[in-house]
């Protein structure tokens, strides 16, 4: 009968191992990331402004615990305009990072109609959680 007894609590304490075992901390999701814009505009403007043919300044703070995996920047003109610019990031100091100080130059074509653009910037982390931070920003026309 012991040795029954024995047998059944090595088995029970096997089993409640095992559920231990299963349940570790890499099957929790990490917090979804953050990203707050500092500043956009131009170096001398960093109100919103931008002029056609310069480029916009562009930073942020990023945090993702589950790792950057990319970095996408979307501007696109307001009021039913077609006008857009993409850039991506998806290589180089900012990614594989938990937090990161974004800072960039994007270049604003001179046939950038002027008027009144949205910007988005978006972050996904390594788990596939995203996170946008928003801005508005006017292009101007460059002055002769």
């Amino acid at each position: 009968m012991n040795k029954k007894m024995l047998l059944g609590a090595m088995l029970l304490t096997n089993m409640g191992l095992i559920a231990v075992s299963a349940c570790t901390d890499d099957d929790t999701m990490p917090a979804k990331p953050t990203v707050v814009i500092t500043e956009a505009g131009s170096h001398d403007r960093p109100d919103g402004t931008v002029t056609a043919g310069e480029d916009l300044h562009l930073e942020a703070v990023i945090t993702a615990e589950g790792l950057i995996d990319r970095i996408d920047v979307e501007i696109h003109q307001e009021e039913g305009g077609q006008f857009e610019i993409e850039k991506s990031y998806t290589e180089g100091a900012y990614i594989g990072v938990k937090n990161a100080e974004f800072h960039e130059h994007i270049d604003i074509p001179s046939s950038a109609p002027e008027g009144e653009y949205h910007l988005h910037l978006t972050v996904r982390d390594k788990k596939g959680q995203t996170a946008t931070a928003e801005a508005e920003l006017i292009v101007v026309a460059a002055s002769d």
